[in-house]
C-alpha cells in the first residue's frame, strides 16, 4: 500500500468518476484504474461498486477512505512541522469565502497577507455555505470564511469578527427621514432580499422573524448580488439590509441612504472554518490575525445580537 494510491482512492471518491480522478490526479485512467485495483487485491475487498453511475464505495470501502485521508492528512503534516521548524510557509492555500463577505473583505487582507507570506499561493473561491463543508470533508479546501453559527459536526469554527446589518434606504420611502431604523420597522415585504441559497437571505427572514407574502411587491426581484438590490432600491423598488462592511465602502453619494439599526443591533458572526484535521493551522491562525487587523476595531467586539444564518422556520 502506497500513499499514491490512496491519493488515487480518495480523488475516485471525491469525483465519483474515474477518468475525472485520473484528469485531477495527472495520470491515465489505465494507470490509475491499475493502481485501485492492486490495492484492492492487497485488501482484499472490493473499494468501489463499479456498476453504479457515478461509482460508489463500497460499504467496507467508506472505512477505508476515511482512513486514507487521515493517514494522508498525517503525512502532509509532517511537511507542515518541518516548514514551521525552519520558520517557512509556502505552497498553496486554498480558500473559500461566501460570496456575500469576499467582495468587501478580500481587498482588505489579501495584499498584507502576500507581503508577510510571498511564498504561499492564496487560492480564493467564491462559494456558497453547503459547497464549502462539501469541499472542507473532501481536502479540497483548507479553510474557509463564512458565517455562522453552522452546526456542522466535524468543522471548527473560530469566529473573527462581528458584522451589524445596515439599512439601505431610499428617498420617498416611510423610513427614509429617520435617523435610525428599529427591527419592529422592519417588513420583509418590503424588503429586496437575495435569492434562496444565501444564508445572508436567511438571516434577514430571521430577523423580521416572518416569511414571505405572495404578490405583495411591486418588483418580485431576487439578486445574488448587493450592488443590484442597491440599484433597485434607488429606483423606488423598496428598501434593503447589507452587511457594514459593505455600506462603509458605498460611494459618498449613498451613503445618505445608509441607516443604522437602533439597538439590539441585528449582526452577522464572521468565522474562520475549518476541519478537526487541522492541517496548516499556522497559516490559519496567520490569516485571521491579519484579517483581523484589516476591519475596523468595533467589529471584533460581539456587542450585538449575532442573527442566525441558519434557514428560518
Amino acid at each position: 500500500m502506497t500513499l499514491t494510491q490512496l491519493q488515487y482512492l480518495i480523488s475516485v471518491d471525491n469525483h465519483r468518476h474515474f477518468a475525472r480522478a485520473a484528469e485531477a490526479s495527472f495520470v491515465t485512467q489505465p494507470t490509475l484504474s491499475m493502481q485501485i485495483q492492486k490495492l484492492e487485491e492487497e485488501l482484499g475487498v472490493l473499494l468501489f461498486d463499479r456498476s453504479k453511475h457515478p461509482v460508489k464505495p463500497t460499504s467496507i470501502g467508506v472505512k477505508i477512505i476515511e482512513q486514507a485521508r487521515t493517514v494522508l492528512n498525517e503525512s502532509h503534516r509532517i511537511n507542515e512541522i518541518l516548514q514551521e521548524s525552519k520558520n517557512q510557509m509556502e505552497g498553496p492555500f486554498k480558500l473559500g469565502v461566501l460570496p456575500t463577505i469576499s467582495p468587501s473583505l478580500v481587498p482588505r487582507f489579501i495584499r498584507k497577507f502576500h507581503e508577510k507570506f510571498p511564498k504561499i499561493q492564496l487560492q480564493i473561491q467564491e462559494l456558497r455555505t453547503e459547497k464549502i463543508v462539501e469541499l472542507l470533508r473532501i481536502d479540497e479546501l483548507d479553510a474557509a470564511i463564512i458565517a455562522t453559527p453552522l452546526d456542522e459536526k466535524g468543522i471548527i469554527e473560530n469566529p473573527m469578527y462581528y458584522e451589524p446589518f445596515m439599512g439601505f434606504i431610499p428617498e420617498n420611502h416611510r423610513l427614509f427621514n429617520e435617523s435610525f431604523i428599529t427591527n419592529s420597522e422592519l417588513d420583509v415585504d418590503d424588503i429586496l432580499l437575495l435569492n434562496e441559497g444565501h444564508c445572508f437571505r436567511d438571516s434577514i427572514l430571521n430577523i423580521c422573524n416572518k416569511k414571505l407574502k405572495s404578490g405583495k411587491k411591486p418588483v418580485d426581484l431576487e439578486s445574488g448580488n448587493f450592488e443590484t438590490l442597491i440599484k433597485l432600491s434607488k429606483k423606488g423598488f423598496g428598501m434593503t439590509l447589507i452587511p457594514y462592511l459593505h455600506a462603509i465602502d458605498l460611494a459618498a453619494e449613498d451613503q445618505k441612504y445608509v441607516k443604522a439599526i437602533a439597538d439590539p443591533k441585528p449582526s452577522r458572526e464572521i468565522s474562520m472554518i475549518y476541519t478537526r484535521a487541522e492541517l496548516k493551522i499556522k497559516i490559519i491562525q496567520e490569516l485571521k490575525s491579519i484579517i483581523q487587523s484589516s476591519i475596523p476595531e468595533k467589529l471584533l467586539s460581539k456587542d450585538n445580537e449575532v442573527v442566525s444564518p441558519l434557514k428560518s422556520a
